[in-house]
């Protein structure tokens, strides 16, 4: 097996494992077992659970924004975040409940800034403007934590509202407030 192919597979051992038991409840050797190889191989790729759950937070993140990170894309993005935790959901609220939550914070600001960062850059190549970098990153960092704020308060919710719906209300509350952030912090800096 590659090392690729062995991370993957112990993933998607601790992800079956969370369909019969909570997290908690899960041991490493339980792990290695479901992934057909020893404790040995799962040190090998990971330090410990948490670190194999942030893996596998991480890969997905990457797997959900890698195309949506533009001013006409984002609104999918954003959706896509949601969509795929309603569809871990499983392996998600394990999460959130069981490890300590900075996990999943890192997570969610993770994907989110990404996401945001993308939109900044290219307003600001598009209007041509000149920001300076501590600049878009603030701008991205403030946006980031409004929206990770509502995906972690629809979690708390358990997930009932349609993520359809939330993007849409986001998307009227913040059209143009990017823009005119960014043209502020243009002209602050001529």
């Amino acid at each position: 097996m590659s090392k690729s192919t062995t991370k993957i597979a112990i993933a998607y051992a601790l992800k079956s494992l969370l369909e019969e038991q909570p997290f908690n409840k899960i041991s490493v050797g339980d792990i290695a077992a479901r992934a057909g190889i020893n404790r040995q191989t799962f040190y090998y790729h990971f330090r410990d659970i948490y670190d194999l759950t942030e893996w596998i937070c991480l890969e997905e993140a990457d797997k959900v924004i890698k195309d949506n990170k533009t001013h006409d894309t984002w609104q999918k993005g954003y959706l896509d975040v949601f969509l795929t935790i309603q569809k871990e959901k499983n392996f998600v609220m394990n999460v959130y409940r069981y490890t300590p939550k900075e996990s999943i914070y890192r997570y969610l600001y993770s994907v989110t800034y990404n996401l945001l960062y993308g939109v900044v850059e290219e307003i600001v190549k598009n209007e041509h403007l000149s920001v300076r970098e501590e600049d878009k990153s603030f701008i991205a960092n403030f946006f980031k934590y409004s929206f990770v704020g509502i995906v972690l308060e629809w979690m708390d919710k358990d997930m009932q509202e349609d993520p359809r719906l939330i993007v849409k209300r986001v998307d009227s509350l913040i059209m143009g407030t990017m823009e005119q952030s960014l043209h502020n912090a243009n002209y602050t800096h001529r």
